[in-house]
Order: C-alpha cells, then structure tokens, then sequence
C-alpha cells in the first residue's frame, strides 16, 4: 500500500464509506507478510515512495514468482533484478503483466506510480557497461523518474562526453557506469551540477581485478559529489538515483 491508497483508503473510513473491521482488514499485513520462506516487505512504498525489490539469484524460481505476486497485489511496481529466463516464466504465470529486460537480467511489473518526477541521467564508460547501466536506468524508471541514457562515452574519447556537457549540467542526479580503471566518474563530477552516483564494474582486463580497480578509483576520486555503490549494482545505483531526484523535485 502506497500513501495515496492509506490516505483514500483513511477518508473513506472518516466518511463512513468503509466500516473500520474492513480497513483493519485491509492494513492487517501491514508492514509485512511472512510467506514461510521470506518476509515480505509490503510497507516500503509507504515508508519511502519506493517498492521494494526482489533480488532472484539463490532463491527458486516459485519463490520469486510468490514474493512477486504478492507485492504485485499492493498495486506497487514490481522489480525483480538479477533473473533469469526461468525466474521470468514463473513469475509472468502469477503476473502476466511482467515484462523481461534480458540485457539489464530485470522484470519489471508495471504498477501504479506517481507522475515522474525528478531528471536522471545514465552515462556507461563502453558498450560492455550496458548491462549494468541498463539495470539502473531501468531501476529509476520504474520507481517513477524520468531516465536519460548516454552509453559509451569513455574517457577514451573525451569528445564523446563534451558533447553531452549541457544535459549533465540539468539533470538532478546522475549515475556513472564504467569498467577498466573508472575514470569517467571523476570527469563527470567535474561537469555536473548534481551527485554523482558511481558503479564500478568487473568490465576489465586482468590488472582491473574483477571491478576492483575501477572501484578503487572511484572511491578516491578527487571530485566532490562522487558517491560509490558496489561491484555491478546497477539496480542500487538506480534506486539510489531515484531517490535523490525525486526529493530533489519535491524540494523545488
């Protein structure tokens, strides 16, 4: 339940249009409910504007079709990271409006959102950044911002990144993907006029260590604003992003 449904769902009862054992039916599950093997967090939206999500890899394919379907019934978006096709046809079963982004590895279940709001901005260092920043541009347009993807500009060919100077400087947050030693984050926090969100990820040749050299990087970068999520956490980035933009917007 998201806050525009608790506050109907609120007026109703002060109307005399819903009886109070009714709406305490409605909010019984409220802040979550215990399917057994997870507890699932119905309350989140509520709490923060935002669904919770389902991350699928060590979890079955049914298990992660149920959580689905249950946060699918709160009327939230769904968003289902790291799946894959199995996981997408047990939970399209319980939830035929799931859609599957194979590149970004998410499901996404439409669901009722607010107008977007807030302006988020996508940059990937190389096409091989792809999967990683479509998983977080994904992410930020499902919760409800307004998305902008800038894919392969690298430090490699700086003109590719000066050209998109003008939209960097408007965007209210960006999230930065890049691999090999991470550089571009550095370079777009010295352009932007909003937080940087950087990704590093396991794109590399051997010295890059799986994505810890670009991780290193980042977290040194002698820009302000430059804040760092994990190896390959697009969706983190994301949902992160997400957040700051849409308080940004509500702030002005």
């Amino acid at each position: 339940m998201d806050r525009k449904k608790l506050e109907e769902l609120l007026r109703a009862v002060a109307a005399g249009e819903v009886p109070v054992e009714d709406a305490v039916a409605r909010l019984r599950h409220l802040p979550y409910e215990d399917l057994g093997f997870a507890r699932v967090d119905t309350h989140r939206t509520l709490r923060t504007g935002l669904p919770e999500a389902i991350y699928c890899e060590g979890k079955t394919p049914a298990q992660s079709a149920a959580i689905a379907a249950r946060l699918a019934a709160t009327g939230a978006p769904v968003l289902a990271t790291r799946a894959d096709a199995a996981t997408f046809e047990a939970i399209r079963e319980q939830c035929p409006a799931a859609t599957y982004h194979e590149e970004a590895r998410l499901v996404v279940v439409a669901g009722e959102t607010a107008d977007r709001a807030g302006r988020v901005i996508v940059l990937s260092a190389g096409t091989a950044d792809r999967p990683v920043a479509e998983e977080a541009a994904l992410t930020a347009e499902t919760v409800g911002c307004r998305v902008e993807r800038v894919y392969d500009v690298g430090v490699a060919g700086l003109h590719r990144l000066l050209d998109q100077v003008e939209a960097i400087q408007q965007a209210d947050c960006l999230v930065v993907v890049a691999g090999m030693e991470g550089a571009l984050a550095s370079v777009v926090a010295g352009l932007a006029g909003g937080p940087v969100i950087a990704v590093p990820t396991s794109v590399g040749y051997g010295a890059s260590f799986g994505g810890l050299a670009p991780l290193l990087t980042m977290l040194n970068s002698c820009a302000g604003g430059v804040l760092v999520v994990n190896i390959d956490n697009g969706f983190g980035a994301g949902y992160a992003a997400a957040l700051i933009a849409r308080r940004a917007r509500e702030d002005l």
